[in-house]
């Protein structure tokens, strides 16, 4: 592991934004312009993240800006991967259920793209579209999964609404939460078990691999 050379000096109106920052990265895992547009602000200048990487850096960890759908994402630092005995950083572990909605929640955000500013599904109908692809999981795992997303800014919604026009926001960072050998796994799973374009009114089959492909594509080269 290569030395680290900590130099860093924060102005004093800098301060807390760069506690908030580094905290929130190190809750949540992200930080997603469209829910935290100040914080987003402040780690997207570039003095400003090399300063919170730095920071980072000295507990294993790093951070990764992506200016094109503007999150943050907390990363092991990488001069630390092969180093024996330090606990990978903001790694979950997903059920077999929750990677499924996952790829639901995906499939969903791809087919919101372009009609609003804010990408919206309502609770009952992503309920239907969980049905139409067939994955099992009932009221209380979905609940489950649903406050796990929102607690790591892949999505977000008023856990108080119950109701089926409960709106449920879909985040970028959805793209990014995913273990890619798990991921590739349920996602053949997926793509076998996935109905036809004339069974359904999601993607056809072919689309469909399409874009898993590709995202596996994208997640590799990051």
């Amino acid at each position: 592991m290569s030395d680290i050379k900590l130099e860093i000096s924060i102005k004093e109106d800098n301060i807390d934004l760069f506690k908030r920052c580094v905290r929130k990265l190190l809750d949540s895992t992200f930080i997603v312009g469209e829910k935290d547009e100040r914080l987003y602000k402040f780690i997207a200048r570039e003095s400003n993240r090399k300063d919170i990487s730095d920071y980072l850096r000295m507990a294993g960890f790093d951070v990764l800006v992506d200016t094109n759908v503007k999150i943050a994402m907390l990363k092991p630092y990488e001069a630390d991967l092969e180093v024996t005995g330090l606990k990978r950083s903001n790694v979950v572990t997903f059920t077999t259920e929750q990677y499924h909605l996952l790829l639901v929640l995906w499939s969903v955000y791809l087919e919101n793209l372009g009609y609003n500013e804010e990408n919206l599904v309502m609770r009952g109908d992503l309920i239907d579209k969980i049905k139409a692809y067939a994955v099992d999981i009932d009221k209380r795992k979905l609940s489950t999964a649903l406050a796990l997303f929102k607690k790591y800014s892949l999505i977000n919604f008023d856990e108080k609404d119950k109701t089926e026009e409960a709106i449920i926001t879909l985040y970028p960072s959805l793209q990014f939460g995913w273990d890619i050998v798990q991921f590739k796994e349920l996602s053949a799973q997926y793509l076998n078990d996935v109905p036809s374009y004339e069974d359904s009114e999601g993607l056809c089959d072919d689309q469909d691999e399409y874009i898993v492909e590709e995202q596996i594509e994208d997640m590799e080269e990051e």
